[in-house]
């Protein structure tokens, strides 16, 4: 990868990981599934009317838009606000990378190996560690809905890859166009009209800060720009970069929320990463073996082959 995109693949991570913090001060503002219902409506307006149609079919835009945007990011959204910090929601979703490939492996046959079993093992333990470390700090409520929320996505990344989307972008903005009236009926059922009415109508710049950061600078930029990189360099070149994102989130998280990092929750975060790390390697398979013509031409070699993963 060229210096620039490096560049651009660190500025991605670091926006994902600043953006729990800004989750953090925007439910300060809002109810958690209302906050989750405007951030997918200002993301989808006006980037739907610039993305062209969309790219695939429709059931899997509405199925990752339920699973995403409703299932994942109303839990991520309401366990923050239980609770959950946001440094540790940061380090705590990258689970997902065990989930889709528990998942993926389910549903689409794909073995894992033993390089990949090992590291969901290590995952698994960094979570259970992290775990302690919030039952002993924390509401573990909060917690175990930030675990579900990693779940999730580990579905979405299921169906979107089933889903196969050419244009990342456009996809995403696509999907968001699916959450916004299920998390604002799911708002209304749980958090009350009330609720929700109050908080529109202290609606401040701060407020409209948080929601365009959400949803242009993590969803549009982010998402748009992490599409581009793939579309130019191998997964296995541009995915580690998302390692990152709890190193940024737990860091802004204890620089501007003043969240403390205790030596369990150092310990959960060196598991979880070195886990996903292990996890994300891509895996190798045997190369074919040559046809006649080639043995008697060509010298044997062991090639070894990525994967698709």
């Amino acid at each position: 990868m060229r210096p620039a995109h490096i560049a651009l693949a660190a500025l991605v991570a670091a926006v994902w990981g600043v953006n729990f913090v800004v989750i953090e001060i925007g439910l300060g503002r809002f109810p958690p599934l209302l906050f989750s219902a405007l951030r997918f409506l200002a993301a989808a307006l006006p980037a739907l009317f610039l993305v062209g149609q969309p790219k695939v079919a429709w059931k899997w835009i509405v199925g990752v838009g339920l699973v995403l945007g409703v299932a994942k990011f109303g839990l991520l959204f309401t366990g923050m606000d239980q609770g959950a910090p946001a440094g540790l929601s940061s380090l705590v979703l990258q689970s997902q990378a065990v989930f889709t490939a528990l998942f993926a492996f389910a549903a689409l046959g794909e073995r894992p190996g033993r390089v990949r079993t090992l590291g969901m093992a290590v995952a698994l333990a960094g979570i259970a560690v992290a775990a302690v470390d919030e039952g002993t700090s924390g509401p573990l409520s909060g917690f175990v809905l930030v675990i579900t929320a990693a779940a999730c996505w580990g579905v979405s990344n299921v169906l979107t890859r089933k889903a196969a989307p050419p244009d990342a972008l456009n996809f995403m903005v696509w999907v968001s166009t699916v959450p916004v009236l299920p998390l604002i009926a799911l708002s209304l059922l749980t958090e009350g009209p009330r609720r929700d009415l109050a908080a529109l109508r202290a609606l401040d710049w701060t407020g409209v800060g948080v929601v365009l950061y959400v949803a242009w600078v993590t969803t549009i930029f982010g998402f748009g720009v992490w599409g581009w990189l793939l579309r130019r360099h191998p997964a296995s070149s541009v995915a580690p970069f998302s390692l990152l994102v709890p190193v940024f989130g737990m860091s802004s998280a204890a620089l501007f929320l003043g969240e403390a990092i205790s030596p369990l929750r150092w310990c959960a975060a060196a598991l979880l990463v070195g886990g996903v790390a292990l996890t994300s390697l891509p895996g190798r398979r045997r190369p074919a073996a040559p046809t006649a013509d080639q043995a008697g031409t060509q010298p044997q070699r062991e090639t070894p082959t990525v994967a698709r993963t």
